[in-house]
């Protein structure tokens, strides 16, 4: 049996949450599985609905990881069969006493702390004693180098993504009457935060317009920065090329992206927070939808350069403005599309689980 603690998991929705559930469903076709979650509300319906055990832990935040690391403990103490321990973070591994085999997934910003800092000591202290370190990207496992993990630990494994879904007719119609017939078409769905960059993505829209009047961007999420940016495409007057969509169904989701022409989200370093790889990249692939991602960051894991889509430097206007320039001159995107497509199969969560399996066998 090997055990889950995770902070991150559904019914809550997320990236991590996302990887989260992946990485648990398809482990328990091959091992039997136990997770420790957080409480979500709804959580009892969705947790019948699963095949392998999952405890809720409720109670404010602070509390709560004790009480989880608690049981944890406990649950280890009285059940001889247990053969490791999974962690989405290492602050979900830093109570837990155990000599089980421990692996811990890392995937950016939470090890991104200056050496010699509280954070990174306790940082090193829960990653350099453990049997591996599961790193969502190369640009995370030489992140975590640097920070002063141990190299010969550190596995890359990119997070997998389930088989895109069928396409909602339904779904699709009231994505094209969404789009108001407008062309060509750039989407993002992400948290509408600084480092997402969709700020620089906008006043690119300003000149794009230039040369393509019936452009349109949507922009699916909700954020800190979202009063921000509707701020600003009202003052660059884009109110008719932009649409801003938050908390839609992932059917209508998926209908968006499929009927889009471009998947763009050029991250920056904002502060410590970095993109570690970008599964939204993939997502969109799986649909021939290929993608402009930022240097900074794991994009480059995800996107081959002028192969499946391109890498950009985020912070560059003009750098964001060709890139999605050289996309749609003679439709490009539809030549990157067919690769991008292609390329997501290996990042299937049958393929990607083998990697785990070597690992925990």
């Amino acid at each position: 049996m090997y055990l889950i603690v995770t902070r991150s998991f559904p019914p809550e929705v997320g990236g991590m949450q996302n990887l989260m559930w992946g990485l648990t469903n398809s482990l328990s076709k091959y091992f039997m599985i136990k997770v420790f979650a957080d409480y979500h509300q709804q959580y009892e319906v969705y947790d019948k609905e699963v095949s392998f055990s999952i405890e809720r832990v409720g109670g404010i935040k602070l509390l709560r990881k004790y009480r989880k690391a608690h049981l944890v403990n406990e649950f280890i103490k009285n059940n001889k069969n247990i053969e490791g321990i999974i962690a989405d973070h290492w602050k979900s591994l830093e109570l837990i006493n155990t000599d089980k085999k421990k692996i811990c997934l890392i995937h950016s910003k939470e090890i991104n702390h200056a050496k010699g800092t509280n954070l990174n000591k306790r940082v090193l202290n829960v990653l350099n004693n453990v049997n591996h370190v599961i790193s969502n990207s190369e640009y995370t496992k030489n992140l975590a180098i640097n920070c002063g993990v141990n190299p010969e630990q550190i596995t890359v494994i990119n997070p997998g993504v389930d088989k895109a879904k069928e396409l909602n007719e339904k779904t699709i119609k009231e994505a094209e009457k969404l789009f108001k017939n407008k062309n060509p078409r750039l989407i993002t769905v992400s948290r509408l935060d600084k480092r997402k960059n969709h700020e620089k993505i906008i006043m690119a829209l300003r000149n794009l317009k230039q040369i393509y009047p019936n452009i349109i961007y949507t922009c699916v999420g909700d954020g800190d920065e979202e009063e921000n940016l509707k701020q600003l495409v009202k003052e660059l007057g884009l109110d008719d090329q932009i649409l801003f969509l938050r908390k839609i169904s992932q059917d209508l989701k998926n209908s968006l992206i499929a009927k889009s022409n471009i998947f763009i989200m050029p991250s920056i370093i904002y502060k410590k927070s970095v993109e570690g790889f970008g599964i939204a990249f993939v997502e969109a692939a799986q649909y021939g939808i290929p993608s402009i991602g930022g240097k900074d960051g794991g994009a480059s894991d995800a996107i081959e350069h002028q192969k499946n889509g391109l890498i950009c430097d985020g912070n560059n206007l003009d750098e964001v403005y060709s890139s999605v320039n050289d996309l749609l001159n003679n439709k490009k995107y539809l030549e990157y599309g067919k690769i991008a497509k292609e390329s997501s199969a290996k990042f299937h969560w049958d393929k990607i689980i083998e990697k785990y399996k070597k690992i925990l066998n």
